[in-house]
């Protein structure tokens, strides 16, 4: 199953379970150094006063679990302008354990993955 996100101009909407994500205001890494969850909350609502934070805060929830889901199915989301998000298999290896160098054995495993667009990458690159 892949999630497939449209258009970029959209703010933020949840339609019939696939999410639409983008934002037509540009960001300044030089101004901002992180965001967590309320603070994308708190724009959201900002953003569009018409909602309560209770509401940004349930879109955003929903937003990340039906994202957390197409990843956990071994699906891949793509937001246009933004990057795709997939997994990566790492296959089972031998490792060592750093207190007493004895060898372990280290299971398989799929790796969340993201990789930036474009449109994401010439904007933290642009000055």
């Amino acid at each position: 199953m892949n999630l497939y996100v449209t258009p970029a101009n959209l703010s933020l909407k949840v339609i019939e379970g696939n999410c639409v994500f983008g934002e037509n205001q540009k960001a300044s890494h030089k101004t901002t150094t992180n965001m967590i969850r309320s603070d994308l909350i708190a724009r959201l609502a900002e953003l569009h006063p018409q909602l309560q934070i209770k509401d940004a805060e349930i879109a955003v929830k929903v937003i990340i679990e039906a994202l957390s889901n197409t990843l956990s199915k071994g699906g891949r989301i793509e937001i246009r302008g933004f990057g795709s998000f997939g997994l990566n298999y790492r296959p089972p290896r031998l490792g060592r354990n750093p207190k007493n160098g004895n060898k372990v054995k280290v299971p398989a495993k799929y790796v969340p993955h993201f990789k930036a667009g474009k449109e994401l990458r010439e904007r933290v690159n642009s000055d």
